[in-house]
């Protein structure tokens, strides 16, 4: 199961958040904070897993934005990085080529399909 999905820019600064558990506003600001912190640091050459409070977050960067999503501890990472991939080619599909700027500007449209 999806717990949530974060894309955050190479600066830290979170572009969508969609969560799919219940977390209060405190838990959502320490839970980005933790993991922007944790993914940033992460050198390229490193996987594309995290083992992060029982759960497994996978992420994926595409140009300068990270899609993350944090997956219960017995799903299928590989599957996982099918998905983000997948979201982030129907972005690129409706606007032709996404970049940050598109997200930011046009958050309502991305929010309908996630």
């Amino acid at each position: 199961m999806i717990n949530f999905v974060l894309l955050i820019s190479r600066q830290g600064k979170v572009r969508l958040t969609k969560w799919y558990s219940p977390y209060s506003q405190k838990e959502r600001s320490k839970v980005i904070r933790e993991l922007s912190g944790m993914i940033l640091a992460r050198a390229p050459k490193q996987s594309n897993f995290v083992e992060w409070r029982g759960y497994k977050v996978v992420y994926k960067r595409y140009a300068s934005l990270f899609f993350c999503m944090c997956i219960d501890q017995d799903d299928n990472e590989l599957e996982t990085l099918e998905i983000i991939h997948h979201f982030v080619e129907i972005l690129d599909r409706y606007f032709g080529s996404v970049c940050e700027l598109d997200l930011i500007f046009n958050f309502h449209k991305v929010c309908t399909w996630s």
